[in-house]
C-alpha cells in the first residue's frame, strides 16, 4: 500500500466516521426544525464557508478557471443537484425516524462504487473483493425481499451519492473547489426556499433567536468537514477503496437508530447487516 493510498484510507475513514456518528448525533438536536429549512442551512453556509477558505487560501484562479471551462461548468451544476437531493432525503430519514432505513442506503452505495470504479475507471480487483461484493448483494437482495415497504430512503441515498462520487472522481476537480461551485450554484434556490419558509412563518433562523441561528449555521460545518475528508480520500485512493471504507458511516448510524434512538428492527435485518458485516471484512 503506498502512502497516498493509506493517507487516502485515513481521510475516507475520519469523514465516515463523522457522518455516521457526530452527524447523526447534530441533525437529530437540530430534528424540531423543517427537512427544508436544514437543507436550506447545509447549502448556504456550506458555500459561506468555503468562501472564506478558498480567499484564505487565494484559490480564486483555480476556481475561475474551472468556471471557463463550460463543461465542467454543466457537470459541477449537475452534482450540486445530486448533492442537495443526497443531502435532503438523509435529513428526511434523521427527522423521520428512519435511520436504519437511510444505513441500508449507504450499505448499498460502496457496492455501486466498487462495480463503477471497475466498470468506467478501470480499478484493480480480485476473487477476494467480488466475492464481498457478491455477498453484499445477497444481504441487499435478501433486505429487499423483506422489508414491509420499498426503502426509497435508502435507493435515493445510495444512487445519488455513488453517481455524484464517480463524477467527481471523473472530472478531477479538488475537493473544495468542487463543492465551493455546487453549493454557491444551488444557494440562490435555497435562498428562494428560506423565503417561502419565512413568508409562512415556518423558520427557525432568526435574529430574534441567535442561539438556535448559530446552532443551524453549524450545519454548514457539519457538512463540510466529512465531506471534504471523504472526498480527499477518493481522490487519493480511488472509489473501490473509499467505497468500502465508507461502511462505517452506516454502521455508526444503524447502531444509533438501533441502540440509542430505539428505532424497529427485526431479525431479517439482522440478518442481512450480519452478511454485509462479514462482507466488509473479507475486503
Amino acid at each position: 500500500m503506498n502512502k497516498n493510498t493509506f493517507n487516502g484510507i485515513l481521510s475516507s475513514g475520519a469523514g465516515s466516521l463523522w457522518w455516521g456518528i457526530i452527524g447523526v448525533l447534530y441533525f437529530k438536536s437540530v430534528s424540531f426544525v423543517d427537512p427544508m429549512e436544514l437543507i436550506v442551512h447545509r447549502t448556504v453556509w456550506t458555500a459561506f464557508l468555503l468562501l472564506f477558505t478558498i480567499s484564505l487560501y487565494s484559490k480564486w484562479n483555480d476556481v475561475f478557471l474551472i468556471l471557463k471551462n463550460i463543461k465542467k461548468t454543466l457537470i459541477l451544476f449537475l452534482c450540486g443537484i445530486l448533492i442537495v437531493t443526497n443531502w435532503f432525503t438523509w435529513i428526511y430519514a434523521v427527522v423521520t425516524n428512519r435511520l436504519v432505513d437511510a444505513s441500508f442506503g449507504y450499505y448499498i452505495f460502496p457496492i455501486l462504487s466498487v462495480f463503477f470504479g471497475i466498470i468506467f475507471l478501470k480499478e484493480s480487483y480480485n476473487k477476494k473483493k467480488l466475492f464481498a461484493i457478491s455477498l453484499v448483494i445477497i444481504s441487499v437482495i435478501f433486505l429487499l425481499f423483506n422489508f414491509h415497504s420499498t426503502p426509497w430512503v435508502g435507493l435515493i441515498v445510495a444512487i445519488t451519492w455513488s453517481t455524484y462520487n464517480l463524477i467527481r472522481k471523473k472530472l478531477r476537480v479538488s475537493a473544495d473547489i468542487g463543492l465551493f461551485i455546487e453549493s454557491t450554484f444551488m444557494t440562490p434556490f435555497a435562498i428562494f426556499m428560506f423565503y417561502i419558509l419565512s413568508k409562512d412563518g415556518n423558520n427557525f433562523f432568526s435574529p430574534s433567536d441567535l442561539k438556535i441561528s448559530f446552532w443551524l449555521f453549524l450545519a454548514g460545518a457539519m457538512t463540510l468537514i466529512p465531506l471534504f475528508l471523504y472526498l480527499k480520500g477518493v481522490e487519493l485512493s480511488g472509489l473501490g477503496p473509499t467505497g468500502m471504507i465508507f461502511f462505517l458511516a452506516p454502521t455508526g448510524q444503524f447502531l444509533l437508530g438501533i441502540f440509542y434512538y430505539g428505532e424497529y428492527m427485526d431479525i431479517n435485518k439482522l440478518i442481512s447487516f450480519a452478511i454485509i458485516w462479514i462482507a466488509v471484512a473479507i475486503y
